[in-house]
């Protein structure tokens, strides 16, 4: 992702694993909108990893949400690299480059692994991402003592260094992603509209719009039109026995779709 996505983006109509992007609408607190994750998981059943940074949309994730370790979070990497990048982009210095290009380490190791088996990626981490960020580590705390403690290029690495075991959690995690840009992507559609939603009508409203975006987002996470899909399921649903609902999700439908009907998935 971010500059090194282009150089080595991949294909895939369907990806190796379906993808599923979950959209909720309230205002309960421990709501959050999730993409990206490999399988459809739900509120309910997700134990494993969420994205937070503070705001992530227009939902506020809370410390409380990983209280009982029941969920893992996921620092966004991107975000950490944005704030040293705007420091480089207004006043460039030694500091600033030494760590964009460290970071640009880590993000050439994701695009050679990007698409690969959950295992393979964890491996490959494991191997040439973990040393790497630990040295990172070491080099922004080795940094800090020549530093003003209140220069903006303390800010920014401390950034960093306080979100440091969620930066460096994907390591773990062959699901997880370095960055949540792919949920953020899925979610732009929202967010652009957002406005409207407060037309709704009624809370039943919202959640019959944040059930259409998450079948929208899943689609385009699995590489097919969102219109041609819904298309697809608006013309069979009336006859489709309600126990097999799951046959007409995205990733089940993709092979029966045209080729038109395919896109470039979400990364």
């Amino acid at each position: 992702m971010v500059s090194s996505r282009s150089s080595s983006r991949c294909f895939l109509p369907v990806p190796l694993k379906p993808s599923a992007a979950v959209i909720c609408a309230g205002d309960d607190e421990r709501l959050c909108a999730l993409g990206g994750r490999q399988g459809c998981v739900s509120l309910h059943d997700l134990a494993t990893s969420a994205f937070a940074n503070g705001t992530f949309g227009s939902y506020v994730v809370t410390t409380p949400l990983y209280e009982n370790d029941s969920i893992r979070e996921a620092a966004c990497m991107a975000h950490a690299r944005r704030k040293i990048y705007e420091l480089h982009a207004v006043r460039p210095n030694a500091i600033t480059e030494e760590a964009l290009h460290r970071i640009g380490e880590l993000y050439r190791i994701e695009a050679e692994i990007r698409g690969k088996p959950p295992d393979e990626r964890r491996q490959v981490r494991q191997a040439q991402a973990v040393p790497r960020l630990e040295a990172l580590r070491q080099w922004y705390e080795s940094v800090l003592p020549t530093l003003s403690a209140k220069s903006d290029t303390t800010r920014a690495i401390q950034y960093s260094l306080n979100r440091w075991p969620a930066l460096a959690y994907y390591c773990e995690d062959g699901l997880a992603e370095i960055d949540n840009l792919i949920a953020e992507r899925a979610l732009r559609g929202v967010a652009i509209g957002r406005r409207n939603y407060l037309f709704a009508g009624a809370d039943s409203g919202g959640e019959r719009a944040a059930a259409m975006y998450s079948l929208i987002g899943t689609a385009r996470l699995n590489g097919i039109n969102p219109e041609a899909y819904l298309a697809y399921v608006l013309e069979r649903i009336a006859d489709h026995p309600v126990n097999r609902i799951d046959e007409l999700l995205p990733w089940n439908v993709a092979q029966q779709l045209p080729d038109t009907a395919k896109i470039e998935p979400i990364r």
